[in-house]
Order: structure tokens, then C-alpha cells, then sequence
């Protein structure tokens, strides 16, 4: 499985609705269990500082630059080519960019797709759970569990197809901790190109200026479907997964506006 694959989820989603506060209907909200814990959550890990920072850090050679501001946003990332030609690439509320060597290329169909899957996403992720308050998410409370020890409120999250993207059907599920409402465990299943599913550990915890970042373990276990990937609680919780990857994000720097 590519890096690529790993994080090639909720392209457009993301892009159509990153700087967004997520329904208009404050009492259904305050009624919706699910809605509740999340609202929590995304307090917990810096909300309202993430929508209005410069986050930036280093991940596997790349330097990523995330940006959100009164609704504008823009991701990016840059690295040099195996040519040694200096890439920055990206993209923002105004579409996709890319610059070699300082000077505007821009990029084609294929490249916007390669930008998304790699930018997009791991600025998705990165954020994680400040956009599941994103209008194309469906959010669903299923129950209290508990790992190693500790009681969790799992929500499970799919998307609308108006504004989830070209991975709408893909299926998510976050572990809430009922204590102090971090989310210390995620889950998702894929349909970009393949299909699998990962299931993601807290590791090192980076706060910074108020903003809740973390390294993460990259888990599978090969005889799950997209509806049984609730089993990975029990599965984590009882050492039964695979090891595949490990996130750990280096120099990270946050500048809030």
C-alpha cells in the first residue's frame, strides 16, 4: 500500500468546505449526541485556534505550510525533485497551484489529482477532528466502548456524495475519549483505487499554541469489510493488529492570526 493510497481520502470534500463551522440549526445540534461529542472534541484539539493559524511541520522530506484565516485557507507543500528543482505545490479556496523553481506551472488534470491525494489529504488528516463539522458529514453516536482501560464514545462518520467528493462512499470511524473528549483513535475505510482500511493510534502528542497535533501508529488487520471496521477497538485492545506505517510530523511551528 502507497503513501499515496494511505492518505488518498475526502479530496473535494475538504476543498469545498475547509474553513467551515458546519450546521445552521443550533437546537438540533445541542439534540445530536454525536454532534455534542464532537463539538468536544474539536475544542479539545484547538478549534477555534486551527481556523485561524499557520500550522506548518515536516513529514517524510516534504515541508507542508497549512493555512486557514475568516474562511480562506491554503495547503501546501515543497521538496525538491529528483532533478533538484525546487516544487511547491498546493492548492486554496481559489483551486490548485504548483511553481517550479519559483515560476507558475500549472498543473494538469493529473496533477491536481496527485496534489489532492497528497496535500489535500494529509492536511485533512493532520486536522482531524476540526473538519467533521464539514456539511457533507454525516455523523452517527454508536455507544460507549472502552480501550485499555479507558471508556470512548465511537462516532461513526460517512459523507454525502453532494460535496463528500470522489471518495464519498469511504467510511470513518473516531474514538472519543469520554474523559477528556481528545480523539485518541481513528479508523477509516477506502475505496480510492483499492479498498482496505487503517485504523490510526495516538503516539506522541504535540501541543502547540493551543493546537492539539500528534504522531500516529498506522494499524490494519486484512479480514475486515467496510462493515465490520467497528471490530477495531477489540481488535487494537486486544493486540491483534498489524503494524504499517508510522506519522510523525517534525519542526512543527504554529502561528496563530
Amino acid at each position: 500500500m502507497s503513501s499515496r493510497l494511505v492518505l488518498a481520502v475526502f479530496t473535494v470534500l475538504f476543498l469545498l468546505s475547509a474553513c467551515t463551522n458546519g450546521a445552521d440549526d443550533e437546537p438540533a445540534r445541542k439534540a445530536d449526541p454525536a454532534q455534542q461529542v464532537i463539538d468536544r472534541a474539536i475544542a479539545a484539539h484547538g478549534g477555534d485556534t486551527i481556523n485561524n493559524s499557520r500550522i506548518t511541520f515536516d513529514f517524510r522530506g516534504f515541508e507542508f505550510v497549512l493555512e486557514r484565516e475568516n474562511g480562506r485557507f491554503q495547503y501546501e507543500r515543497s521538496f525538491l525533485s529528483d532533478g533538484g528543482a525546487r516544487i511547491r505545490e498546493g492548492l486554496s479556496n481559489d483551486g490548485y497551484f504548483r511553481f517550479v523553481d519559483g515560476k507558475e506551472v500549472p498543473p494538469d488534470s493529473l496533477e491536481r489529482r496527485r496534489i489532492g491525494d497528497n496535500v489535500n489529504s494529509m492536511a485533512y488528516f493532520t486536522l482531524l477532528p476540526v473538519n467533521l463539522n464539514d456539511p457533507a458529514v454525516i455523523k452517527e453516536y454508536l455507544g460507549e466502548v472502552t480501550i485499555k482501560g479507558s471508556p470512548y464514545h465511537r462516532i461513526g462518520v460517512t459523507y454525502r456524495s453532494e460535496g463528500g467528493g470522489r471518495d464519498y462512499q469511504d467510511r470513518f470511524l473516531v474514538w472519543i475519549n469520554a474523559e477528556t473528549f481528545t480523539m485518541d483513535y481513528y479508523a477509516y475505510w477506502y475505496f480510492t483505487d483499492e479498498t482496505g482500511s487503517r485504523f490510526r493510534s495516538m503516539d506522541t502528542i504535540h501541543e502547540v499554541s493551543g493546537i492539539r497535533l500528534r504522531d500516529e501508529l498506522n494499524w490494519t488487520y486484512d479480514d475486515l469489510t467496510v462493515n465490520t471496521i467497528d471490530r477495531y477497538d477489540a481488535l487494537f485492545d486486544a493486540d491483534s493488529l498489524r503494524l504499517v506505517s508510522e506519522i510523525r510530523l517534525e519542526n512543527i511551528t504554529v502561528t496563530p492570526y
